[in-house]
């Protein structure tokens, strides 16, 4: 094996090297972000499930109107 094909060879391994480390970065950034994002989600679904929330979701029919009407 000639130097410049061994050259070529660590240029890939270097490069490929490289873009794996950021290909895991961003695995990792978006992991932290999805987990956020279920936190929020559970969170948003106890307020809706808890009886105080089943209070706030009535048809416009049933709303009482303000004394003034």
């Amino acid at each position: 094996m000639n130097e410049e094909a061994l050259e070529q060879i660590q240029t890939k391994i270097a490069f490929l090297e490289r873009a794996a480390t950021e290909l895991s970065d961003v695995v990792f950034r978006q992991h932290t972000e999805i987990q956020a994002i279920e936190a929020k989600l559970n969170a948003i679904a106890q307020r809706l499930g808890s009886p105080q929330a089943d209070e706030g979701l009535r048809p416009a029919e049933e709303e009482q109107r303000p004394p003034h009407y």
